[in-house]
């Protein structure tokens, strides 16, 4: 498995169990309706651990252009091999998205609530303010990024780019697993911690082309905010560690 095919099973992988966890929360009639935000951050946090077990030996376990986009503005990834793993990471995003609606798709038909539909597939905000949840985006992809970097310690050479898989799996899958949830719990209430375009663009996508009548709106008049909030998040993160 090449680091191409790792990220697009991976990044599948943690919006299969994370937006799932959205879906058995959200959608009425399951066995965990109505479980609450600390069970969506709880799972999100294993989402991702479940990934990075998968991934991190082989890609480093990105999973989200955001890291990727760090680690290459920091310095210790390769800028040539960031439009191939933002590529997977989207892909195995919309495979996941779709896995998950298969999976609920009972539940879909049953459901009658537009913003819930939407919520299993994309982030949205509590109160929009889209000044606001750009900082909240920006802010929780920041600290993502910046303790990924101090947790990891990385003193790479240049020419060891090409060798050493850089990533969430250079930290561990626990670390990191505790470190999403954090944010969640913490830093999640306003937007929904999308800290990951890809998680919100790929979902997204497949939600916009369901054909299915109760589903409402894709809300792409937010989809720029958890896109470009977590690139800015991890372009700060990555000019800070750089400065110190």
């Amino acid at each position: 498995m090449n680091e191409f095919v790792a990220e697009i099973i991976a990044t599948m992988i943690m919006i299969l169990l994370g937006n799932g966890v959205v879906a058995n929360v959200v959608l009425k009639n399951t066995k965990g309706h109505n479980g609450g935000w600390i069970v969506i951050s709880l799972g999100w946090g294993l989402a991702v651990m479940m990934a990075v077990i998968v991934a991190g030996p082989i890609s480093g376990a990105h999973l989200n252009p955001a890291v990727t986009l760090g680690l290459a503005f920091g310095g210790i990834f390769p800028w040539a091999k960031v439009p191939v793993y933002i590529a997977g990471e989207i892909i195995g995003a919309m495979l996941g998205a779709v896995l998950v609606w298969f999976t609920y798709r009972d539940h879909f038909k049953a459901n009658t609530d537009k913003d819930g539909y939407l919520g299993v597939f994309a982030t949205s905000p509590a109160i929009r303010n889209y000044r606001n949840n750009f900082i909240t985006e920006l802010i929780g992809t920041f600290v993502l990024i910046f303790v990924i970097f101090y947790i990891s310690d990385f003193k790479f050479e240049t020419q060891q780019l090409q060798t050493v898989e850089v990533g969430l799996g250079s930290i561990g899958a626990l670390p990191v697993a505790l470190l999403v949830t954090a944010i969640g719990l913490s830093l999640g209430g306003p937007t929904g911690y999308a800290i990951n375009p890809a998680r919100d663009l790929g979902p997204r996508i497949v939600h916009s082309l369901l054909k299915a009548p109760n589903k409402g709106s894709s809300d792409w008049a937010y989809a720029w905010v958890p896109i470009l909030g977590p690139i800015a998040g991890a372009a700060l993160a990555a000019a800070l560690f750089c400065s110190c």
